[in-house]
């Protein structure tokens, strides 16, 4: 977050929430590319394919993805309000507890983790890798950790942006209205922007264009510039329409799978946090 959550008072207004998902696309899109260096390996999330010696029967993507969490929950990882675990019965931190100030009103403790998890590997994997297996399991897998925990962090975000437009005195009493009523329909009215939606679906399709590339091709100028000539970074930056620009990831991808999974993700939660927002009140 822009500011550290120690220190917050008061829900972070929309301008600082905004800077944050915008630096987490910059991770994810990162996080995507790094997978997509190696093969599907469908192997590693298919639950019995691996055999455990403690006896797990899951894959071992969630076998990795619950030791590499018992780990960061020792650390206190978990008890930041902007992180959310994939796993159950975790250890205790060893770690003195951080007193942070109460800036989500969260009774339910929401978490859709499970729902990330059924999109990133259904959907996701096999669009951004090569069919086949190179047996880069560990790597694959550890990969596949970093997208899921940031994807996690972005969607779950959306209960600070709930917050901040509940705080908002323009709104509030029409929030305040439509959660006494238990209107969701009428507050996914309220908590979406088509227009900020359409600017972030191409900011992300220009991010990933551009770091999909490889920019040991681009042309550079003696002062550093990019040179003019460089087809392939101007149409990125430039609307590329029809042509394909060669990327290391697939960038349709990418902007499909915010629309389709990232957005509605983000808003359940928002809808989902505000519908519990008065609970304890």
């Amino acid at each position: 977050m822009s500011r550290n959550l120690l220190i917050l008072g008061a829900a972070p207004n929309l301008g600082e929430l905004r800077n944050t998902l915008v630096r987490l696309e910059d991770t994810i899109i990162f996080a995507l590319i790094e997978r997509s260096q190696f093969k599907h390996n469908s192997s590693i999330y298919e639950p019995g394919k691996m055999h455990f010696k403690d006896g797990y029967q899951g894959s071992f993507l969630s076998w990795f993805l619950k030791e590499v969490e018992c780990v960061h929950a020792r650390v206190r990882r978990y008890q930041s309000p902007d992180e959310y675990p994939f796993t159950d019965n975790l250890p205790e931190p060893v770690l003195a507890p951080l007193d942070y100030p109460p800036v989500l009103v969260d009774p339910k403790h929401i978490n859709i983790n499970d729902e990330i998890f059924d999109a990133y590997v259904n959907t996701v994997v096999p669009g951004i890798t090569a069919a086949g297996d190179d047996t880069n399991y560990g790597s694959s897998a550890t990969r596949d950790i970093e997208c899921l925990q940031a994807l996690s962090r972005r969607i779950h975000y959306g209960k600070f942006v709930a917050e901040s437009k509940f705080q908002d005195e323009k709104t509030h009493d029409e929030y305040v209205k439509c959660i006494k009523e238990q209107n969701r329909d009428r507050l996914m009215e309220l908590l979406t922007n088509a227009r900020v939606e359409e600017q972030l679906l191409k900011r992300l399709k220009a991010k990933a264009i551009i770091y999909g590339q490889d920019l040991s091709s681009v042309g550079l100028g003696s002062n550093g510039t990019v040179n003019s000539g460089s087809a392939p970074l101007v149409a990125a930056v430039a609307d590329c329409g029809d042509e394909r620009v060669k990327t290391r990831v697939d960038y349709d991808l990418v902007v499909s799978f915010y629309r389709d999974y990232v957005i509605p993700l983000t808003k359940e939660v928002e809808v989902e946090y505000l519908i519990h927002r008065l609970d304890e009140e």
